[in-house]
């Protein structure tokens, strides 16, 4: 028994290994969430089973690292320029004074397009994870650099919990799966991830606004009605380190109480073989309608996408046969 407890308490951040673990039993034969045949060991399906997010330590390595925080820089100059980037500022800062450069950016999504960044999503040891979970056929759907800011006494660096599945018209959800790399290390004082361990093999959840005092960044939805007593982890990681998570998984950040940016690259890959659904009537239509009014922003009002054209556009083949999702 204590051999197997440490073998799980790996997997988690050191000093904080066991308060948040879920206790839901793993039939060794019946795994709902992962592949056979593929790069996890049995106890690290069993692991993702119960709790729905795996660590690997020391995945990417410092100098691919660099290279991303390096293009990064270059993109917030205005050096680099990227077809159909998002750019975003933290609300705090978009109401004080314009800080030029990397400190004016608390995250850029979208760029698929640019052949730095997108080594990351098709890194092939990454993939090997993915794979894992998605099945051999991939695509990347959703890509950001997270830029977290010091928090200006507002609470606004935090972000909400949330399922990212909210944001994707795509199923299965078991089939998707998101890779998030610290570019540096991460931990409570700076905002590191929060999970909660098991939510996974729930539902998924009517999300909105969240009604905080210091605002709220563009898109940062949140769960509306889970419980507070849920056992949490803090994911406290280090440059490198690389969690994988569902798409149901509840999960947030905390406030950055440093002085410094907290940086992480995220990308979410889906099996090909996952399919576009309508999301007209139901809790995602906010997040749909939210989305829409934005392309027509940037684009005119005389475009007429649907939500599943918009992630249509975002998808891409990294490894695999092409399929539903990309053709």
């Amino acid at each position: 028994m204590a051999d197997r407890l440490l073998t799980v308490l790996r997997h988690l951040e050191p000093g904080k290994p066991h308060q948040g673990i879920s206790p839901n039993p793993v039939s060794a034969t019946n795994y709902q969430y992962s592949q056979p045949f593929s790069i996890l060991s049995d106890e690290q399906r069993k692991f993702y089973e119960k709790n729905g997010f795996l660590v690997i330590k020391n995945l990417v390595s410092g100098d691919k690292i660099d290279k991303y925080k390096e293009r990064f820089q270059k993109v917030c100059t205005g050096e680099v320029k990227i077809p159909g980037v998002i750019i975003m500022r933290d609300v705090a800062i978009a109401k004080s004074e314009f800080v030029p450069g990397e400190h004016a950016v608390t995250k850029i999504q979208d760029w698929m397009l640019d052949p730095v960044l997108f080594q990351y999503c098709c890194d092939p040891e990454i993939l090997k994870y993915v794979e894992a979970f998605t099945g051999p056929d991939i695509a990347a759907m959703h890509t950001m650099l997270i830029n977290k800011p010091p928090d200006p006494g507002s609470k606004s660096s935090r972000h909400p919990m949330h399922q990212d599945l909210h944001y994707f018209p795509f199923r299965p959800a078991d089939r998707v799966v998101c890779s998030w790399t610290a570019m540096e290390k991460v931990d409570r004082s700076n905002g590191c991830l929060v999970v909660l361990p098991g939510s996974h093999t729930g539902d998924l959840k009517q999300h909105d606004y969240p009604e905080w005092e210091g605002g709220v960044n563009k898109m940062y939805h949140g769960v509306r009605d889970y419980s507070p007593d849920h056992p949490r982890v803090h994911l406290e990681m280090e440059k490198g380190d690389t969690v994988f998570f569902h798409p149901i998984l509840i999960h947030g950040s905390g406030m950055n109480r440093t002085q410094g940016f907290r940086k992480a690259i995220s990308c979410h890959y889906a099996s090909n073989h996952c399919y576009y659904i309508d999301v007209e009537g139901t809790t995602q239509e906010n997040i749909s309608d939210e989305t829409l009014a934005l392309v027509r922003r940037r684009l005119g009002d005389n475009v007429n996408l649907s939500f599943k054209d918009v992630w249509r556009l975002r998808a891409r083949l990294v490894k695999g046969q092409p399929g539903n999702i990309v053709e």
